[in-house]
């Protein structure tokens, strides 16, 4: 395969509409590149199934945007990045490959001045232990509750993002680690594409001495310095006002367009959305 080139656009990867919380971030840190964002819709949610079977379906969508030509992937997932990450490395390992929960896990280390962090995430991650072992490389005196959350993907999914419907759920979550007195955790990383959709619900349950960590800022970092590092950055004004994004689903374009403008934070429209078969 021929070496990356500048002009080309940088893949993201997702199991549904989660990830373009992380691609809103990308556009805005790295508003002169391209970017072409394939949602794995049609196998969504990757966060119940196997790891085995999560790093397979993460191979397959990293194939597929390196068949699109792009010159680097963000496993936008934290399922995918848990399970899936070194599979991906190892298949296109001629292009660099960044992941949503080492930035993630680094931004709640710094965040926190107790050294008790909170983590939410899927079944998937959570069972894996991936964040508590990716904390304990950069804080190994740092405490880790993780929570399994699966009904905030499922809410997060039909739009049901605020009231007492998602207040609800986030206090069924939340309350024990964070409603005693004397809690001492003061940050709460979503370990989850989906959730910062959430955060006002979860914030009225937290409260506000809590700091909520969402990776997709650091994952955006972490991605430029990528680029950065093998002289693929491309600069606005430099080399170009603003870039394209292009948007792949492997089911239902209609839904996607409709939930991911929520995610994206700008509409969508089913026209944008191209089907494809992984």
């Amino acid at each position: 395969m021929p070496p990356p080139r500048l002009e080309a656009p940088i893949g993201v990867f997702d199991s549904g509409m989660g990830g373009l919380t992380v691609l809103r971030e990308l556009c805005a840190q790295l508003p002169a590149e391209d970017f072409i964002y394939l949602g794995d819709t049609a196998r969504l949610p990757y966060g119940a199934k196997s790891p085995e079977t999560v790093a397979r379906y993460a191979v397959r969508a990293a194939e597929a945007l390196t068949d699109q030509g792009v010159k680097g992937i963000v496993v936008a997932c934290n399922t995918a990045s848990a399970a899936g990450l070194p599979a991906v490395r190892e298949r296109v390992e001629d292009r660099f490959v960044v992941g949503v929960l080492e930035p993630g896990a680094a931004a709640a280390c710094a965040a926190s001045k107790t050294g008790h962090i909170v983590v939410i995430a899927t079944e998937g991650t959570v069972r894996g232990g991936a964040y508590e072992r990716a904390i304990a490389r950069l804080r190994p005196a740092a405490r880790v509750d993780a929570i399994a959350c699966p009904l905030f993907v499922a809410l997060a999914e039909e739009g049901l993002c605020a009231g007492d419907v998602a207040e609800g759920v986030a206090r069924h979550y939340l309350e024990r680690p964070f409603g005693v007195d004397g809690a001492t955790a003061d940050v709460l990383l979503l370990g989850c594409t989906h959730f910062p959709v959430l955060a006002a619900a979860i914030r009225a349950v937290v409260g506000p001495r809590v700091t909520l960590v969402d990776s997709a800022v650091a994952t955006a970092q972490a991605t430029r310095a990528a680029l950065i590092d093998q002289g693929l950055e491309r600069v606005a004004g430099r080399d170009r006002a603003k870039g394209r994004v292009r948007l792949l689903a492997t089911d239902g374009a209609e839904r996607f367009a409709r939930v991911g403008s929520l995610f994206f934070g700008a509409t969508l429209d089913v026209s944008q959305v191209e089907l494809v078969d992984l």
